[in-house]
Order: structure tokens, then sequence, then C-alpha cells
């Protein structure tokens, strides 16, 4: 999916960019019976306490009720339509089923209008059905992963995404995430054939403020700008360096800080840690 570039007609269009949506069969229309209002919480908690900075306003949205599960196992469906969804970076695709109902999925490349896919404990490894990793032959690309038999998918989830699984070892199946880190999750969990779509999302240029104010986020100041009282990192006569290494309102480290408990019970399932980003030196054992 191209990526259209604005004509500097003014300072808000010189830099911004927006996706050509010329691939969407339904506009702006969705399917009534699966959507739902949402009250926006704004990064706070039931009690009103902010557990998320710099988060409010935004356009308003409805939310599309997406199958993770996909447990309807044996009914095939016929994808009615690819559509736009304001509550996750990537598409979804309407499927109708042979027995009437209706459900949304997250739709992945090459999935197109008229299409069939379905789910179960033994089906054809094609881009959108849905089954166990014990039944998906070993070097697939998957997305939408659970990590408990039905729970639903957790992992890989965003557009572009895309996991792969590598082995099986007893009740369990080796996946690479998108991060790098290579885990063992229960060959039980379910997870869909294809690579997420709309992977150039990512190369979308907001241009100005005000496009980032759609999205509900709202402005970030800087913790050398504050008060001593209201960062760590505040305070000092003139501008200041910090201090001390960057660092939340909380005193947890920004950068190269390890935030994961050592003694996780998910640690005996990770087999390779993502390797580290480019704050972090090499050979430093971080």
């Amino acid at each position: 999916m191209p990526v259209k570039v604005y004509k500097p007609t003014s300072a808000g269009r010189r830099n911004s960019s927006v996706l050509d949506f010329g691939h969407l069969t339904r506009g702006k229309r969705r399917e009534k019976s699966l959507t739902e209002r949402l009250s926006d919480r704004v990064g706070k908690n039931a009690v009103g306490h902010i557990t998320s900075r710099f988060r409010g306003g935004g356009a308003r949205k409805m939310y599309r009720k997406v199958d993770f599960l996909r447990d309807k196992d044996g009914v095939p469906a016929v994808v009615a339509s690819i559509e736009y969804d304001p509550n996750r970076t990537a598409d979804i695709a309407l499927l109708h089923y042979a027995d009437g109902e209706k459900r949304y999925i997250l739709a992945p490349k090459r999935l197109s209008v008229g299409m069939k896919v379905l789910s179960g404990e033994r089906c054809e490894p094609d881009v959108g059905n849905c089954m166990p990793l014990e039944s998906i032959p070993l070097g697939l690309q998957v997305h939408n992963i659970e990590l408990q038999p039905g729970r639903g998918g957790q992992i890989g989830r965003s557009a572009g995404c895309t996991c792969q699984l590598m082995a099986r070892d007893g009740d369990y199946a080796v996946v690479v995430m998108p991060s790098g880190e290579m885990r063992k999750v229960l060959s039980k969990c379910r997870a869909t054939i294809g690579e997420i779509g709309n992977e150039d999302w990512q190369n979308v240029r907001w241009g100005k403020a005000g496009r980032v104010r759609h999205l509900g986020r709202r402005p970030h100041n800087r913790g050398t700008a504050q008060n001593p009282v209201a960062h760590p990192m505040g305070g000092g006569e003139g501008r200041t360096g910090g201090g001390r290494h960057p660092c939340s309102p909380t005193g947890k480290l920004s950068k190269g800080g390890k935030t994961r408990r050592g003694k996780a019970r998910s640690n005996k399932f990770i087999l390779r840690r993502r390797p580290p980003g480019k704050h972090v030196a090499v050979g430093s054992g971080s």
C-alpha cells in the first residue's frame, strides 16, 4: 500500500503524508453489529489516577469487536471486505461464515475479498487460516499467537508484524518474535498463517502536531524543563543536562535499565533475549 505525499501548500502540509486507502473496500462504513462505543479513560485507572501520562482528547471512534480467538472450527468463511480500524495500526477483514455469522479478524497480507478462510485443528496452511502451532509446518510466518490455549491471540497483532515458527520441542513450539526474541509457546496455542498487512503505516509522517492530537496524544514535556518537585531531573539554574541518567518521574531508568523481574515465571520460556537497542554499547553485558 503506497504512501501519499502532499504538496507543500502550507506549513502543516509540507512534511506530512498519509496512507493511500485505495485497497479498502468499504471506506468509512462498518458492520454496526460488531461495533460499540467505549468510554475513553485518557490514561487514568479506575480511581482517576494518571497511570499513563500525556494521553487525552483525540477524535471519537467506535470500537470494532475483533475475533482474536478464531474458535469457529470447521465452518468456512468468505472475506466480504477489508476495512480500516481506528483502534489499531492493522486493517481488519469482515468474514461472512456459512452459517450466517459475521466476525472481524486482523487482515494479513495477500488476503483479498472473495477468499475463503478456515480455522480448526486440521486445515490447509493458507493465508488467513488459523490452527494450533502443532499443526503448522515449520518455517511459516504466523501472527496473532496465543500465549495460553483458548485465551486469544496476544502476540504479533500490529501492522507489518510477523513471527516465525522455528521448531518444536515436546509440548512446546519455538517461535521467533518480531523483536528478535526467541521463546517457547505451548503447541496447543493457536496462530494465524501469514503476515499482518498495512506495513507502510510506519512510513507515514504526521507533519504537524494537530494530527498527533487527533490520535489522543498530548504534548510531552521534558523532565529537565520541569521543577524539581515534579521530576527527578528538574530544577537548576539555566539549561542543564539533567545531572543523572534519563529517568521517569518515579526514578525508573529510561535507557538500558532492566525493568523485568528476575524471578518472573515466564523466564524459563525465553530461549534468546531480543537484541539491545542502539543506546546500549556493544559488549557492555546488558
